[in-house]
């Protein structure tokens, strides 16, 4: 593996070994750069992983969101149920589709929605339900689930955090209490496929559509046609999509990914059980810690800071990233941007978020950290809190 630079750890890190590079490189040499057979396999891949029925690949998470909320029927006034506590793309790819994302409060544990407050948030422009599993860590997926069928809203899944997750022993992706699931494949992810996305489904006419939308509202099926042509160079577009194709090049990196798979969730996990020793009942921060029903893919190591340290957020940050640490926040709560205050959105409406977004940190967590370089973070973090006293 090539060896990342040791004079900086990232709070994530994707790991390419030569197996990777080999793939790649093979398809580079065949008749298939484009969508291919490579897509197809990986599509199979990730079916058979999570045990979900149906796999579509996306060329981004984001694109992959997009789609979902297209086939759930996403358009003007339509309101979509979510976190704050997410990146932008969650809301955004409603926004694409002049849908309106309603921002529901936090749990304080989890980062994740708190489902007891979600049935308040919902109206007769409701359509879905988007939970997030911030960080890796599985929402209660059972219960939103109820909420979703008394009130005849679908389910989608933002499991950018979470392949390689588990809720009541099942993987996240198999579709048992949603509709549709979305991954993501962006470096810092559980996989890589330099970009990439999916959104998998139980749903045949939700595959289908799903295949449509990513390549223009094209269908080359006979069945879906509106005339009877026999020809073979026929094609219909039957609605206005978008290329959001995954090429067989980041395909077959995703085959290869997902082999290791396994061993990269494992080296999450390690490190995340040492961190919780090492930190344990620490004056200065809060540890991320798994309810019973969930096994974290750990796509975060969120620490949350205590009142004292709360205040000095910015100094320690910073000398965190003087130690050569790439901490990071997760996130900013997504109502605060410029755009969506400027669609009316104000500050207040969620004070959990709010006040989780305050104590976060998210400190270095990935397969491609050495024993040295936990060693070292560990080290490092308690040295500036005890600085910061």
């Amino acid at each position: 593996m090539k060896q990342m630079d040791n004079k900086f750890i990232p709070y994530s890190h994707q790991w390419i070994d030569d197996e990777d590079i080999e793939v790649v490189v093979n398809v580079l040499k065949s008749d298939w750069l484009t969508q291919g057979p490579k897509a197809a396999e990986f599509e199979k891949v990730l079916s058979d992983y999570t045990g979900a029925r149906y796999a579509v690949v996306f060329s981004s998470g984001t694109a992959a969101l997009h789609a979902a909320y297209f086939v759930a029927g996403a358009e003007r006034d339509k309101g979509i149920i979510m976190s704050p506590i997410t990146f932008v793309a969650t809301a955004n790819a409603a926004s694409f589709l002049n849908a309106n994302p309603v921002f529901v409060d936090i749990e304080e544990e989890t980062g994740n929605i708190n489902p007891d407050l979600i049935t308040e948030a919902i109206t007769k422009q409701t359509i879905a339900i988007v939970p997030v599993h911030y960080g890796g860590h599985p929402v209660d997926l059972e219960q939103i689930s109820k909420i979703g069928r008394r009130y005849n809203l679908l389910i989608i899944e933002d499991a950018a955090h979470a392949l390689g997750a588990e809720y009541k022993g099942k993987k996240i992706g198999n579709c048992e209490y949603s509709d549709m699931v979305i991954f993501s494949f962006h470096p810092v992810k559980s996989i890589t496929t330099g970009e990439g996305g999916a959104v998998l489904t139980n749903n045949k006419k939700y595959y289908n559509l799903l295949k449509m939308f990513r390549h223009h509202g094209i269908t080359k099926n006979k069945i879906e046609w509106s005339n009877p042509i026999s020809e073979e160079w026929h094609y219909e577009m039957h609605f206005l999509g978008y290329n959001y194709r995954l090429s067989d090049i980041q395909s077959a990196l995703g085959i290869s990914q997902m082999k290791k798979l396994s061993k990269f969730i494992g080296k999450r996990r390690q490190i995340a059980k040492i961190y919780g020793e090492k930190f344990q009942n620490n004056d200065f921060f809060i540890c991320p810690k798994e309810k019973d029903y969930a096994k974290s893919s750990w796509h975060l190591y969120p620490i949350k800071l205590k009142n004292h340290y709360q205040k000095k957020k910015s100094e320690i940050f910073a000398k965190l990233r003087e130690k050569r640490l790439g901490v990071q926040v997760h996130y900013i709560p997504v109502y605060w941007q410029p755009y969506y205050q400027k669609l009316g959105y104000k500050r207040g409406i969620c004070p959990k978020a709010e006040e989780f977004y305050q104590k976060e940190i998210s400190i270095p967590l990935h397969q491609s950290m050495s024993d040295e370089q936990i060693k070292y973070t560990t080290k490092a973090i308690l040295e500036v809190f005890h600085e910061s006293k």
